[in-house]
């Protein structure tokens, strides 16, 4: 065989590409680069037809121009403080959840491990819950509720998992029933409520991105903001530690420590879009697992993940709004739609391969 004829057979990966900002430097496929570009422009595409949609409408031309300061009537109350917000929530939020759910489903080394299956975010919907039952509402009352119910859900699962490590299978049957408990607690919670903050808390329930301001995305996109930085603080140990805790530990990686600082990262983004709109289902399963596709890389990566997610939600919120004009729905009852159908293909798919 003659080498021409090996390197038509054999694949060598995909070219890489290096980013370097300051001291930090990143190695990524020229693919995952251009895919993350295509659903970067994607995304400010549909955002600027989605900010011109309602009832009251705005050419994108005219959304262009509000942007870029030169329409000055009306349309610019509408589109900075009316619709903005909104749509800036919906790509934070997307973006924390993709990232979440990289983080979880690298760290279970199954597609399935996202923090929706596993019961984080029953976990943050219980401590925000618990908040509105006992002090009331206010963003940050109920961020911190949320933050402290997934980190305290995850310990739990964690800790009931741990047998000499953690197994994948083990972490998300353990957080399906933690979850189903949690769920049942929630329900009882709701109950107890006045009629009030109980209506309140049930549309909340759903995951809506309604009535956010930019008193509620600021702070998201500085939390946001401090995740990341969080996340190139622990460094890049994730994909490290997906070749499972033996190779890690040969290559100098403490595995149960790095874990843990990934967990909480997980948990916090979690938490802080649970806070904003509520627990969003299905977003941080599919957004990972779509991303590594569309990469065709070996395992599941941070960036491409987060733009997917942000992407998706984006997409469904704009679902939301215009598929019942006169009633609109919450984006988490197109998030569960969407994503049911594809947690059916998924485990239609992996029982093919069995």
């Amino acid at each position: 065989m003659t080498p021409s004829q090996l390197g038509s057979r054999v694949r060598f990966g995909h070219r890489q590409c290096v980013v370097r900002l300051g001291a930090l430097s990143f190695r990524a496929s020229w693919r995952a680069a251009v895919v993350v570009a295509a659903l970067l422009a994607g995304a400010a595409l549909v955002a600027v037809v989605a900010i011109g949609l309602g009832k009251y409408h705005i050419a994108p031309a005219d959304v262009l121009r509000v942007l870029i300061g030169t329409n000055t009537s009306f349309d610019r109350v509408v589109v900075l403080q009316w619709r903005m917000p909104r749509m800036l929530a919906g790509v934070l939020i997307g973006a924390a959840l993709g990232l979440s759910g990289a983080i979880f489903q690298a760290l279970t080394r199954n597609p399935l491990g996202s923090p929706d299956i596993i019961g984080v975010n029953a976990g943050a919907y219980t401590g925000a819950l618990t908040i509105l039952a006992t002090v009331g509402g206010g963003y940050y009352a109920v961020a911190g509720g949320a933050l402290a119910g997934g980190i305290a859900t995850a310990v739990a699962v964690y800790a009931l998992s741990y047998r000499r490590g953690i197994a994948g299978y083990r972490l998300i049957v353990v957080g399906i029933a933690v979850s189903a408990v949690l769920n049942s607690v929630n329900q009882w919670i709701v109950i107890k409520l006045d009629h009030h903050t109980a209506v309140t808390a049930a549309v909340w329930q759903q995951g809506t991105l309604n009535g956010l301001t930019w008193a509620q995305v600021i702070p998201l996109a500085v939390c946001l903001g401090l995740s990341t930085a969080a996340l190139l603080g622990v460094g890049p140990q994730l994909p490290i530690l997906q070749l499972g805790d033996d190779a890690a530990g040969a290559l100098g990686v403490r595995p149960e420590h790095a874990r843990l600082a990934y967990l909480v990262i997980g948990v916090a983004l979690v938490a802080l879009a649970c806070a904003a709109a509520g627990p969003i289902t299905f977003v941080a399963l599919a957004a990972p697992q779509l991303a590594r596709r569309l990469t065709a890389s070996p395992g599941v990566a941070l960036v491409p993940a987060a733009a997917m997610g942000a992407v998706l939600l984006l997409l469904s919120d704009i679902i939301a709004q215009q598929l019942f004009r006169d009633n609109e729905i919450p984006v988490g009852a197109v998030t569960v739609t969407l994503g049911g159908t594809y947690l059916v293909y998924l485990l239609i798919t992996g029982a093919r391969q069995r």
